[in-house]
């Protein structure tokens, strides 16, 4: 994994006031001054309030900004409340988050988040999309089967297969302190690529591992020959918890 282009994406969700951006500053100057950093992508994924401010903060640098949702409509209209993907463009935006497991609670259906990833990508967006199973389902040894269906349904008709990242988000493993054995993550993640590959059309798929990303047990996720990445939450937060995630995957 060390040759490859790594991907951190902060994912800060319900986090973050104006004066947040100035946590930025330790990441920006390790990014600069890190020889090994050069060969990785950092996406900051602020709250809507604090994408302006952070891709003002960001512009001279190579970090990339991203929303953590859009709504399913490319065009404007009279959702209150809504943002849609041209309007997170406009900003320059790179990146946007959608299929994360807290929104799919909340009601999103696989159809949804296939109106919305074919809405981003045709706005130029790079998508992030989320799957994963539940504890339930884990239980029922079901896992397979809901990351092929959430694949095939979520990514039905989507063209720009290249602006899309695969998030591979054990719903049980997101603030649990939870993350899944070597071996099981191993073959799932062999499972998602080979699937994009043979199925999807995918030529080179990217994909992530989230769910309780940390110091700790980085050591342990770097290892896992399909990784190109991590969606981190919590501990991306906090700059030097970040960046010390960054230093460990190389060491």
């Amino acid at each position: 994994m060390t040759n490859k282009l790594r991907y951190f994406v902060a994912n800060w969700k319900m986090y973050g006031h104006l004066n947040s951006v100035n946590s930025l500053n330790k990441v920006i100057k390790f990014k600069k001054k890190n020889k090994k950093a050069k060969n990785l992508k950092i996406i900051y994924c602020p709250p809507f309030t604090l994408i302006h401010p952070f891709i003002q903060k960001l512009k001279k640098t190579n970090i990339k900004t991203g929303a953590q949702n859009c709504s399913f409509g490319s065009t404007y209209g009279p959702p209150t409340g809504s943002i849609n993907s041209m309007m997170i463009k406009s900003l320059k935006c790179e990146y946007v988050i959608l299929g994360h497991s807290e929104k799919r609670a909340k009601g999103e259906n696989d159809n949804i988040i296939n109106k919305k990833i074919i809405s981003a990508t045709e706005s130029k967006l790079k998508v992030i999309f989320c799957i994963g199973e539940t504890s339930k389902q884990k239980r029922k040894k079901l896992t397979k089967k809901i990351l092929l269906s959430q694949l095939s349904k979520g990514l039905k008709k989507v063209k720009n297969k290249k602006n899309i990242l695969i998030a591979y988000e054990p719903v049980w493993s997101i603030g649990s302190g939870i993350i899944p054995k070597s071996q099981d993550l191993e073959n799932t993640t062999n499972f998602i690529k080979l699937f994009l590959i043979n199925n999807m059309k995918f030529k080179n798929p990217k994909i992530l591992y989230g769910g309780s990303v940390n110091t700790k047990n980085i050591s342990l996720l770097k290892k896992i020959t399909n990784l190109d990445g991590f969606l981190i939450g919590g501990a991306s937060q906090n700059s030097n918890k970040f960046i010390d995630i960054i230093k460990k995957t190389f060491n």
